[in-house]
């Protein structure tokens, strides 16, 4: 029986929400995720969107890289 690890270099996520806490919440739930298989944030880049309503939509990708 053979084992191989293979380790994921770069990896894309991306977050949307209506309120920017709760975007914040979820990027930060997510690096800790990522902390586990030795990711750390390479880049952010984020948005902001409103609609003739008025109502704000956030969204951002969050890039990671391995240590």
């Amino acid at each position: 029986m053979n084992f191989q690890i293979d380790f994921i270099d770069d990896k894309v996520e991306f977050f949307d929400a209506t309120d920017l806490k709760v975007l914040e919440k979820k990027i930060e739930a997510k690096i800790e995720e990522n902390k586990a298989i030795l990711l750390g944030v390479h880049s952010v880049s984020h948005q902001m969107y409103a609609n003739e309503k008025g109502q704000t939509y956030f969204t951002a990708v969050v890039h990671f890289k391995r240590k």
